[in-house]
Order: structure tokens, then sequence, then C-alpha cells
């Protein structure tokens, strides 16, 4: 367990000096000069220059990259072009909406999708397993934007259940999770959609193994094989499912933040690429690409946990 642990730090390692490679030169060559869009196209050039000169962005390439990477080590993600502080405090404020947002999808996602996956696996090709498979095909077509404004309409405008957007802050707890409800429902359904499907597809392969005979050949009731062989081993796509959904719903919010008027990172992201504030765009993508390493590692070490065989082939 030690070497593969080991194993895939490195691998985690490598894949973040890359990343902030591939960050901060595509993020840099973007066209558009963020001194001139700060001044306006009436600045002078010696005031442009003078900016430029202020913000760092008279030096090459890759000096500029090796003092963003450094500070990045030190916990150090520079200062915002446009608003002059700390780009850490900037996410520190704003990710306790979109880190609680994602975690608050994924459970509904996970628990909607694993009663309901389960469900149609045991009666495959019954009346419930085609209502499972209709809806859940359904909640993967459904562009997750309309579904918002669907729900904003009638839960949010109509029953007036929630509120149609803004966040009041952690100093009122059940405000704002109530606040966070209606956009974590309208990320959480498509996720729960493609996970519910794919919990299907692993049951059922793994019912058609030997040992699902064997265990009920031996006495072992349809439901108790089901619990005690056949979810286990028919976890593993469905953990690497979980990973990326928690990935995609944390980083892949924009859209749904901007719809609530949720000050999290995805409209900070949007705000800053508009700004051309390229700091906190290489900043903030950083720390999104972290937390997606970060989920998979903890998914790998997940798999050895759960799957013995994944150590020893380590």
């Amino acid at each position: 367990m030690l070497l593969f642990t080991l194993k895939r730090l490195l691998s985690l390692g490598l894949s973040l000096i890359a990343a902030s490679v591939a960050i901060f030169f595509v993020v840099e060559i973007i066209p558009g000069d963020p001194a001139r869009l700060m001044l306006g196209i009436n600045a002078t050039q010696d005031a442009v220059d003078a900016l430029r000169t202020q913000m760092g962005l008279d030096q090459g390439l890759l000096a500029r990259y090796w003092l963003w990477a450094s500070g990045l080590l030190r916990g150090d993600f520079g200062i915002s072009y446009t608003y002059r502080v700390p780009v850490a405090e900037m996410v520190q404020g704003r990710v306790w909406v979109s880190l609680p947002l994602a975690l608050y999808a994924l459970l509904l996602s996970t628990a909607i999708a694993f009663p309901i996956g389960i469900l149609a696996a045991a009666k495959r090709g019954s009346w419930a397993d085609w209502l499972v498979m209709g809806g859940t095909q359904l909640g993967v077509a459904i562009p997750n934007f309309w579904f918002a404004m669907i729900m904003v309409s009638i839960l949010a405008i109509k029953f007036r259940l929630f509120s149609a957007g803004g966040f009041p802050g952690w100093e009122a707890p059940l405000a704002a999770l109530k606040a966070l409800t209606l956009p974590a429902v309208v990320l959480a359904l498509p996720q729960a959609s493609i996970l519910a499907r794919v919990m299907r597809s692993s049951l059922l392969d793994t019912l058609s193994e030997d040992f699902m005979r064997t265990a009920r050949a031996k006495g072992r009731t349809a439901r108790g094989a089901m619990v005690h062989h056949a979810l286990r081993n028919a976890m593993i796509p469905v953990l690497t499912i979980i990973g990326l959904q928690f990935s995609f719903l944390l980083a892949g919010a924009i859209i749904i933040e901007k719809i609530f008027f949720l000050p999290g990172l995805g409209s900070m992201i949007f705000t800053a690429i508009t700004q051309r504030d390229l700091i906190v765009v290489e900043s903030v993508v950083m720390l999104l690409v972290f937390a997606v390493i970060l989920v998979t590692f903890l998914v790998d070490i997940t798999y050895a946990l759960v799957d013995p065989r994944l150590r020893r082939r380590a």
C-alpha cells in the first residue's frame, strides 16, 4: 500500500508541474494587454509602460512563470491586476461558496443515484428498470442551465419556496443552506442520472460473474448476494465517476453560479477573464486543477482500499 501511494504521489506532482506550465503559457498568449485595458484606449504609451512595469508584465515569460510558480509553492497566489489585493484573499472569500455547493450537489447526486441504480439492476427488464433508464436518459439530455431557469420560474418565482439568487453568507447557516439548495439540485440531477446508469451497468456486469452464482448456490439470498458481494465489486467504475463529478461540480459550475448570482470561484474566473486579470485566472484555474488532481489521487487510493488486487499488482 505504501508503494502504491508513493507512485500515485509522484504522478500527482508531475501532473501539477505539467498543468502549471500549460495554464500559464496558454493564458499568457491570449491576445490583449491588461495594462491597456485597465487604462483605456486614450492612455498614453508611457502610462501603459509604467503600469506594465508596476505589474511585472515587462519581464520575460520564463521569469514571470518562475515567480508565479514559486509563489504558489509558498501559498502566494499573487496580486490581482484589477483590484490590487492578494488573490488568496479573493479566493478565500469565494471558495466557501463553491466548495459547499459542490459537496452539497455531490451528496444529493449520490443519494439519488445509488438507490435507483441498484433498483434498476435488481429489476432488470421490469417496468422499474425501464422507468429508471428513461428518467436518467432525460436527465442526461436536459441542459442544466435550462433546467435551472425552469426551477427558478416554478419554485422561486411562482411558489416562492426558494430565493431566485444571491447568497446571504454563512453567518446565517440555514439561510445559506437554503440559498444553495436550488443550484445544488440543478447540478445534482444530471450527475445523478449519469451515476445511476453507471451503477446499473457495473452491477449487471458483476451479477453475471461466477462468484455471484457461487454465493447464491451457498444459500445467499438475492438481496444478501447483492449487498455483500456485488456492490463492493461494482464500486470501482462508480468511484471513478464520483471523483470526476466532484471535479466537474467544483470547477464547472460557472453558468449555474451566474444564473443564481452566487459569489463563487466560477463567477470570479468569468469576471477575471473579461477584465484580463491574468494572475487571477492563472491562480484560480491552477487551484481548481490541483483540486481535480487531488480528488483523482484520493480516488486511486480508495480503489486500493476497495480492491486488494490493485495493491498486490502495484
